[in-house]
């Protein structure tokens, strides 16, 4: 059926003009049709074209998304991503610069490379990392495969990849980014084993009270001697306003209004603002 789809595609047979050049199963021959979908206009036709094109050449962009099994991701995802970059091809493919699979095959690839290296990530690394971890996978797995070989040593990677032992360490590490550890994976197997979130610090409160608590100092000893102690009463003896009143002699109300702008007067020295509105023109603490 693809065969036949090529065929009627191209109206030439699918094999190849040049003797040397190398065809695949999945490459049928096109050039005719491209030629006709360059000079179309935007319409139902072109799409048709278009269409059509995509189902010819869509084994190819399966075959090359295979290459990529086995990383982390669905072969059927690999696939759609394969498409997407075959729908790429086909709209930028200029049919005098030669042949389509030169110019596909790497449009292809690309994008399913950018979506291991954008999408697959669970850390964001550099690009340069993500390549030093793909030389690093693939001469561990050359050398891995080679007869009696055991698992090869930083130095063998290097010398194998063309790399600087550091280079590997590097890459090395980047092979476990494509996914995180759980909070809650235990990393001690024995009885007492723990979580990864065991060892993490937590937020510790009192640092925020030391901080606020220097932040008042200075607002506090502006205030009068009665307002102090009054919020001493209030807020380190944990009194009412009532007995407050009671002791000092004067109304629960007087008290309550007091404690407010004692208050407010320390918030606004910790902040920065300006205090006038508790004072007279000349400085003096106004009287109660």
């Amino acid at each position: 059926m693809l065969v036949e789809t090529s065929a009627n595609l191209s109206g030439t047979s699918t094999r190849p003009q040049n003797p040397h050049q190398r065809a695949h199963d999945d490459a049928p021959d096109t050039i005719a049709a491209f030629a006709r979908l360059q000079s179309l206009q935007d319409g139902p036709e072109r799409e048709a074209l278009r269409d059509e094109l995509v189902k010819a050449w869509l084994p190819m962009a399966h075959r090359i998304a295979g290459r990529f099994r086995n990383r982390g991701e669905s072969l059927e995802d690999l696939r759609q991503v394969a498409a997407l970059g075959l729908l790429k091809a086909i709209d930028r493919f200029e049919p005098e610069r030669g042949a389509f699979e030169s110019y596909a095959v790497p449009t292809i690839t690309g994008e399913i490379k950018r979506h291991f290296r954008d999408r697959m990530w669970a850390l964001r690394v550099p690009r340069r990392v993500q390549e030093l971890r793909n030389k690093v996978r693939v001469a561990r797995r050359e050398l891995t495969q080679s007869a009696g070989a055991g698992a090869p040593t930083v130095a063998e990677i290097a010398a194998h990849a063309k790399l600087t032992e550091e280079e590997v360490a590097t890459g090395m590490e980047a092979l476990d980014s494509f996914s995180t550890l759980s909070l809650d994976a235990e990393v001690s197997s024995g009885d007492d084993g723990y979580s990864l979130a065991d060892t993490l610090g937590t937020v510790d409160s009192s640092y925020d009270t030391v901080v606020d608590r220097e932040a008042a100092k200075e607002g506090l000893r502006q205030l009068p001697e009665r307002e102090r102690a009054i919020l001493y009463m209030r807020f380190f003896e944990d009194m009412t306003q009532s007995r407050i009143a009671d002791q000092l002699g004067i109304s629960q109300m007087h008290v309550s209004r007091l404690i407010s702008r004692s208050c407010a007067r320390v918030r606004n020295e910790a902040l920065g603002r300006d205090r006038s509105p508790a004072r007279h023109a000349d400085g003096r603490n106004r009287p109660d």
